[in-house]
């Protein structure tokens, strides 16, 4: 197992994607420490999966947009370890438009600050917090996982999941990916995974999904030029692959939508031209 003796932070695995990604590195043999905020059912899911698959992991409710809280978590792996050696940044709220409507609704009222502080405010302080520990690996790795909203935006069939503030925060996030970049230099590394369209994540699986009518579904499947949502599996495998394997490549920011983001515009054919 080429992750034996290895520290790995990965906030979220409660959920599909944040669940495959950490099985997977659990496969390879790291110690994981996996904060959760809500979802009770998901988190009991996880922790009897994992303790069943023999996996070695630390779990405990944490609100990451919580300064305190934040410095509580970094105690407890401090008293694992004197490193960490993996942070998989994957934590984020969006409300839908489709499912939540306009921010001027009243039960909106606070869901722009919700959909920025967990979004990019929580990422920004569990890297802040923890880089004291990801200097002292040989092989300290930042994963940010993000948004194709912050390409698109509200924009096209995307923007009945994108809203304005949850796109702003996944632009934003593009400049801590450059500027923790040269911050970890040259002993660890940091890179972006901006995720498109995935089933349990803006896809199939989801609320806002449940809630479209036929029409809007295949206007966002064929907006995408493979035709078809990702899955929490490949992404799993590229988040190891950017996280463990891409010792070459740091500031980098690789989408991972399936072609979503280049979709609307056909390629037409060749005209005839006017010249003989």
């Amino acid at each position: 197992m080429r992750l034996q003796n290895k520290y790995a932070l990965i906030p979220g695995a409660s959920r599909p994607i944040g669940r495959a990604v950490a099985r997977k590195f659990a496969k390879e043999g790291a110690f994981l420490f996996l904060p959760y905020y809500d979802w009770p059912d998901s988190t009991r899911e996880m922790e009897e999966e994992f303790t069943s698959a023999g996996y070695s992991f630390f779990s405990c409710q944490v609100d990451l947009r919580n300064i305190k809280e934040v410095k509580k978590l970094v105690s407890e792996i401090k008293k694992r370890t004197a490193t960490l050696d993996f942070l998989i940044n994957n934590i984020e709220r969006g409300g839908m438009p489709v499912v939540h409507g306009s921010y001027d609704r009243p039960h909106n009222s606070n869901q722009w600050d919700t959909e920025v502080d967990t979004t990019l405010k929580a990422k920004w302080l569990l890297y802040h917090h923890c880089l004291p520990l990801l200097q002292h690996s040989s092989c300290g790795s930042v994963l940010n996982i993000s948004s194709i909203a912050a390409i698109t935006g509200r924009s096209g069939p995307g923007g009945l999941f994108f809203n304005d503030g949850y796109s702003a925060a996944n632009h934003a996030i593009g400049s801590l990916t450059k500027t923790w970049a040269r911050e970890l230099s040259p002993r660890g590394r940091v890179n972006e995974l901006m995720l498109g369209l995935v089933e349990s994540r803006h896809g199939p699986g989801t609320r806002g999904w449940q809630v479209l009518t036929e029409e809007e579904q295949n206007n966002l499947r064929e907006h995408i030029l493979l035709n078809r949502f990702g899955t929490p599996e490949e992404v799993a495998e590229l988040a190891f692959f950017l996280a463990v394997e891409a010792t070459y490549l740091t500031g980098t920011i690789i989408p991972m939508d399936g072609g979503f983001s280049l979709g609307g515009d056909s390629i037409q054919p060749m005209p005839e031209g006017v010249l003989s």
